[in-house]
């Protein structure tokens, strides 16, 4: 089955002004599936790719239309000042059931991570980010998820046990409970503590996985950007904005991210080398007003395209000589700790040593942190993010 078999063209009269494309927009620049299917052997950095399926979308209904709103305002933004070598696949379509959509879209990402090639999924619902995470099952490499939203999606049935269907609402269970284990870390960022329950927060706490409140991020977003660098993958609800900047969303509510605030984060994303795929899930354009969250996502993704094509590919330590090394002990000295620091990009990161006889190739993990971290080792305190590194490795 080839690839193209998934996906049904864009609507080209939906889309395109009836002038066209300046030479300067991002219209001008992709090779969208409309008449021919792009040809995936072309040098193509990023691959978008639209997702019409809504069926487990938890009160969103209609956000399987999203993606070519979305399209409509990306296209006419203007080109970088880098050149783009983008491809758009156009709509994967709805399946005959959401397990048919769920291995589509699985396939399509692996093929395309496969070919070096970073798909930007469009949704739909986000129950869709279990088939992005599908994706890396074949791939033989561990995955840190992060996930940007205002709630953990862990809710069960009425019944207290784990529900049957993979909901927008309760998609991570399968993701953490999927077999053969393949999730290193997950991070949620911006949630908010009156939609996460106790319970929740607890599995998080007792998994060793990284949560980050709303009001810890708020003004200060830059402390997500190790979180972030961290990722594989990153899957971005729209609902983590707040309803004032991103209405378009049923469930939006009057607290989340600032527009700028997504954008940087989206910017982060693009920054990070180890990011292999991302998706922007739940819009619904039937809330949207004068489409102002088509907008602000357009220019996320535009934000996304910008930190891909200015990476610095400064992940350590090759060649040594262009990182700095600092060691500190704590207070009892029970650890020597240690930090590496790009002399590129002032990009922190520490080591954390894997068990005996774990890993036989390397003797520590590399951590994305901040200049904060080095800052608690310093004073003698151990880093919250190195002892949940250190347990998940045991």
């Amino acid at each position: 089955m080839s690839l193209s078999d998934f996906f049904t063209p864009i609507a080209i009269e939906k889309i395109i002004p009836a002038k066209g494309y300046f030479t300067s927009q991002l219209g001008s620049k992709i090779a969208y599936f409309s008449d021919n299917f792009p040809d995936l052997e072309q040098e193509a950095a990023i691959a978008i790719i639209g997702v019409q399926e809504d069926r487990f979308a938890v009160n969103n209904a209609g956000c399987a239309l999203g993606p070519d709103y979305i399209r409509e305002k990306l296209y006419r933004l203007n080109e970088g000042n880098y050149p783009t070598k983008i491809i758009d696949l156009g709509n994967i379509r709805q399946g005959d059931t959401v397990s048919d959509t769920y291995f589509a879209l699985k396939t399509v990402v692996n093929e395309l991570i496969k070919k070096d090639i970073i798909p930007v999924v469009l949704g739909g619902g986000q129950d869709l980010t279990y088939a992005q995470y599908m994706a890396y099952e074949t791939l033989e490499q561990k995955v840190d998820l992060v996930i940007i939203d205002q709630a953990f999606d862990l809710d069960e049935d009425d019944n207290g046990s784990e529900s049957i269907e993979t909901t927008s609402a309760s998609y991570l269970n399968r993701i953490f409970l999927h077999e053969p284990n393949y999730l290193f870390n997950f991070s949620n960022l911006g949630y908010q503590t009156y939609f996460a329950s106790q319970e929740s927060l607890r599995v998080m706490d007792k998994l060793y996985f990284d949560t980050t409140r709303l009001g810890e991020l708020s003004g200060n977003v830059a402390l997500a950007e190790p979180i972030i660098r961290n990722a594989s993958m990153v899957s971005f609800d729209i609902g983590a904005i707040r309803s004032a900047d991103a209405m378009g969303n049923a469930n939006a509510g009057p607290n989340g991210f600032y527009g700028e605030e997504a954008c940087q984060l989206a910017r982060y994303a693009g920054f990070n080398d180890k990011l292999s795929s991302i998706g922007f899930y739940e819009f619904n354009p039937a809330y949207d007003n004068n489409g102002q969250t088509a907008l602000l996502i357009a220019q996320m993704v535009w934000y996304f395209i910008d930190g891909v094509y200015n990476r610095k590919k400064d992940f350590p330590l090759n060649p040594k000589s262009q990182y700095l090394i600092y060691k500190t002990s704590l207070k009892h000295g029970e650890h020597e700790l240690v930090f590496v620091k790009s002399k590129k990009t002032d990009r922190w990161w520490m080591q954390v040593p894997y068990p005996t006889g774990g890993s036989k190739n390397e003797r520590f993990h590399l951590v994305p942190c901040g200049y904060e971290d080095y800052k608690t080792a310093v004073s003698g305190e151990m880093p919250d993010l190195w002892w949940r590194t250190y347990q998940k490795l045991n």
